[in-house]
Formats: C-alpha cells, sequence, structure tokens
C-alpha cells in the first residue's frame, strides 16, 4: 500500500465473535477481511480483551486509518417511527423490548431509509477503548445498516413496487436478524436468539404465521453464518420453497482470497462503509 493510501477500518462487534474490514479507499478495494467466532457467549469485559488481543497481534491494524467505525451488534434496540420519537424518552422505548440496566448508555441511529430512529445499547467499554486507540470513529448498531441496506438493495432491484413480501434472514451464531420488506417498505424488524436448530425454525415459521406469508411462494433471502446444504438451511428447506443467498454487486472491488460467491457471510460488515 502507498503511505498516503485513504483506508477505513470496521470493526463489528459481538458477544459471540469479531470481524474486521478494511477498505483502501484509493485502490477502491477491500484489502483485509476476517472474522473470528468465539466458543462461547462472552461478556463485554472479556471481549474487549480478545479485541484487544486480535488488535496487537495483526500487523495490518497498526496503519494509520482515515476513518474508524464499529458495529455493535446485540439484541438491546428498538424502532421508533422518527415522526413519534422524542429523545428525553428513549430509555422508555428500549426497555418495553430489551432487558437494560439502570446505567445503561442509550443512542440512537438516524434512518432515512424508513424514517426511523433505532435506539439501542452500545458497548461503551469497546467505544473508550477505540476512541484511545485510534481516535475520533463512528459507531452503529448493526440493525441500522442491516435495514439500510437491504431496503437501498430492495429500492435497486425491485422493478415492481407493489410486488409480494419478501423475508430477509440474517444468521448469526445464536441469533437471527428478520426483516420482511414489501414493495420498498420494512413491514417487520425483529432479533430472536435461537439456542438450538428447532428455535432457529420456529422463529422463522412464526414470523411467516403472523405475517400470514406462504411458505410455498414468499422468497426468502439469506445472509450471514448459513451455508448451502448446512444443517440450518437445510432445516429450514424443509418448510421454505425459495431460498436465496443475498447477491448485491459492490462499489468496490474484493481483494482478498475470499471467493465472491460467499460475500453474503459478510453482508454486514462489507455494508458497513456503502451506510456510513
Amino acid at each position: 500500500m502507498k503511505i498516503n493510501d485513504i483506508k477505513e477500518l470496521s470493526i463489528q462487534i459481538n458477544l459471540n465473535g469479531l470481524s474486521f474490514c478494511i477498505l483502501n479507499k484509493t485502490q477502491n478495494s477491500i484489502k483485509f477481511l476476517n472474522s473470528i467466532t468465539f466458543d462461547v457467549k462472552q461478556t463485554p469485559d472479556e471481549v474487549l480483551q480478545l479485541l484487544k488481543e486480535e488488535l496487537s497481534q495483526q500487523a495490518v491494524f497498526s496503519e494509520d486509518f482515515n476513518a474508524v467505525r464499529v458495529i455493535h451488534q446485540n439484541e438491546l434496540s428498538t424502532l421508533v417511527p422518527e415522526a413519534l420519537y422524542d429523545e428525553q424518552y428513549k430509555t422508555d422505548y428500549l426497555k418495553f423490548n430489551s432487558r437494560i440496566l439502570r446505567n445503561d448508555f442509550i443512542t440512537e441511529d438516524r434512518l432515512s431509509t424508513n424514517n426511523s430512529v433505532n435506539v439501542y445499547v452500545p458497548y461503551v467499554n469497546i467505544n473508550n477503548y477505540i476512541f484511545d486507540t485510534f481516535g475520533a470513529f463512528e459507531y452503529k448498531h448493526a440493525s441500522s445498516i442491516l435495514i439500510d441496506a437491504l431496503l437501498n438493495l430492495t429500492q435497486e432491484t425491485e422493478e415492481d413496487q407493489t410486488a409480494e413480501a419478501k423475508v430477509y434472514i440474517h444468521v448469526n451464531t445464536v441469533s437471527i436478524e428478520v426483516l420482511v420488506v414489501n414493495g420498498t417498505q420494512l413491514e417487520l424488524f425483529n432479533t430472536f436468539e435461537y439456542y438450538s436448530k428447532e428455535d432457529f425454525l420456529y422463529y422463522i415459521l412464526f414470523v411467516f404465521e403472523q405475517l400470514k406469508l406462504d411458505p410455498e411462494t414468499t422468497e426468502v433471502e439469506l445472509a450471514g453464518h448459513i451455508s448451502l446444504g448446512d444443517e440450518l438451511y437445510v432445516l429450514l428447506y424443509t418448510y421454505i420453497r425459495h431460498l436465496n443467498f443475498v447477491d448485491k454487486d459492490y462499489n468496490y472491488a474484493i481483494d482478498t482470497d475470499l471467493d465472491r460467491r460467499y460475500l453474503y457471510h459478510y453482508f454486514l460488515i462489507l455494508n458497513s462503509f456503502e451506510c456510513a
């Protein structure tokens, strides 16, 4: 890399794993992409120690970055229509859907794609460390990036804006984010934690039942930690007929050894640069 290259670093934080991505904006290409999965769910303090170890062991993180962003991925978030949002009540919005502590720091992302506000709890210890290490940085909740990215993708690809609802499922090791988009409108977003493949299937079929979606005709697009033929995919295909993987053309090259067919595994962090 040239010394004056413009580089951006994105770090995805989850209590079950970490992901890292470096975009060289001068060359318009992804130069580094890696994910680490933990054997068991960690505490925020344990994740911080693992993050410190990873950043110190990889020489690529010692470079100068023009921008750093952190993606907080947890179930502590809720969407509020912008027209109804009042900042002084953000704790009240969140406590109805999430178990929060009295001293939790609560913040929000503004989502222009559907005129909503995403209220959430970031990992403050991670934010403090990133600031001490890299200086000023940006952070967002993972669901904000997913919603923006998938609504933008729908607007780009759906010729018929009155098309039937489509279901998007982003799979993590012990949780899933489920979005239902009808035309270009977000009809549902929710995060579910699962501890068995039966839990995984139950929550998805529950969404289908509640929204009266037909498993035989409704299209489902998958991203994240799921692959053709694995246990979760096979189980899902037993009940839902039209399964595909999210396919997107990015505005930059992927200059790594990663097979482009599997970019959907990294859908969240790759879109963090476009949804900044």
